[in-house]
């Protein structure tokens, strides 16, 4: 029997991505460099929604990484925060998020197989080929992440075709509030033409007419408070994404100045940079000549080649993007950067996984 929650006064129903179902309709983001860890995912998974570790420079600050061996490090890295997740929570649904547009994205999706994740998330790029990485392993939930009802079509249709299977849930990003990379080009953002919701609506409607299937569609990006939840609940998505909302709490690996950045920010510290990946990313932006001009005195070089496409690994322009997360992550946050949606702002004080969530699906509201 599938668990149910009272919310603006209708019955909503747990969430099933493919094999696996938690208690309330919620993902938490991945937040790459270590924002979004095994610590992280694992409270949010005991909590009863579905915890990601995020892939993105998870080697840095792990103490797995010499220096040299970067891409053997970020999969054992990888392995490790999967396992201390699961020591949180034994029976809960952990997975992560492996951006498409990593150099080893490939060798990463195997090494979350191994580490036992239920669940994967894959954004920044179309992950066409997903389903050949994870042959052999049927119970491993497939999610991409997409802006446009195009792209869950060319993913969909290629996979029905290749692989005969489709997607276990599609995660819809909104480009005008979404945190970290965004699925959408740099002019069409903020401009009023973008409705989330008619998106996810369409990509509900193409699954189930063309497809004869029910796949979940999440919502994601500007999902702070239980309203927000209700509304997106109402509009037709099957459960929401929140990322941002989970970096105050102290079960998230970000430094104590990465989380009294968010504290300390208003509305107008929030905005969009592009990214050395060729996207746009939306962050607290005011330090943005501090991180670029950090490289420059440093002379630091691309060590790692992270990226499959880097303008800074091509050419030196803009800056190290996952050396700049990983000084934030480790608390600078004078020339480190610090990625965050628009409703960042709001955060207010240290709180915990387990108060978010009582807030979001309790009876009664978190004093």
């Amino acid at each position: 029997m599938r668990l149910k929650i009272l919310l603006g006064g209708k019955m909503a129903p747990s969430l099933k991505i493919g094999a696996h179902t938690v208690r309330y309709p919620l993902i938490q983001g991945g937040m790459g460099a270590r924002i979004s860890a095994g610590r992280l995912a694992g409270h949010v998974a005991k909590c009863g929604g579905v915890g990601l570790v995020a892939a993105a420079g998870i080697a840095l600050n792990s103490g797995l990484y010499d220096g040299k061996n970067f891409f053997q490090a970020e999969a054992e890295a990888f392995k490790a925060e999967l396992q201390k997740a699961y020591e949180i929570a034994p029976d809960g649904v952990i997975g992560v998020n492996v951006m498409v547009a990593l150099s080893d994205f490939e060798p990463l999706v195997k090494a979350a197989i191994e580490g036992g994740a239920k669940v994967i998330v894959c954004g920044a790029g179309l992950p066409m080929g997903l389903p050949e990485l994870t042959a052999g392993h049927p119970d491993v939930a497939l999610v991409p992440i997409v802006s446009s009802l195009r792209a869950a079509q060319l993913i969909a249709r290629k996979w029905q075709k290749a692989y005969h299977r489709l997607p276990d849930a599609v995660v819809v990003e909104d480009p005008d509030t979404a945190g970290g990379h965004l699925g959408e080009k740099m002019e069409k953002i903020g401009t009023g033409e973008y409705n989330q919701y008619a998106t996810v609506r369409d990509i509900k409607a193409f699954f189930r007419d063309e497809c004869g299937a029910d796949v979940p569609v999440i919502a994601a990006g500007g999902v702070w408070d239980r309203a927000d939840l209700e509304h997106a609940l109402a509009e037709g998505a099957d459960g929401v994404q929140m990322a941002s909302r989970f970096v105050c709490t102290e079960e998230s690996d970000a430094s104590d100045e990465f989380k009294q950045l968010y504290l300390d920010c208003t509305k107008d510290d929030i905005g969009l940079i592009m990214s050395p990946a060729g996207l746009p990313g939306r962050a607290i932006y005011k330090n943005i000549e501090k991180i670029r001009q950090y490289d420059l005195d440093h002379h630091t070089p691309c060590r790692m080649g992270c990226l499959k496409k880097c303008s800074y690994k091509e050419s030196g322009e803009r800056f190290c993007i996952v050396t700049a997360l990983d000084r934030a992550q480790r608390g600078d946050v004078e020339t480190g950067l610090v990625f965050c949606g628009t409703n960042a702002w709001k955060a207010d004080k240290i709180t915990t996984v387990q108060a978010i969530f009582d807030e979001l699906f309790g009876d009664l509201p978190v004093k």
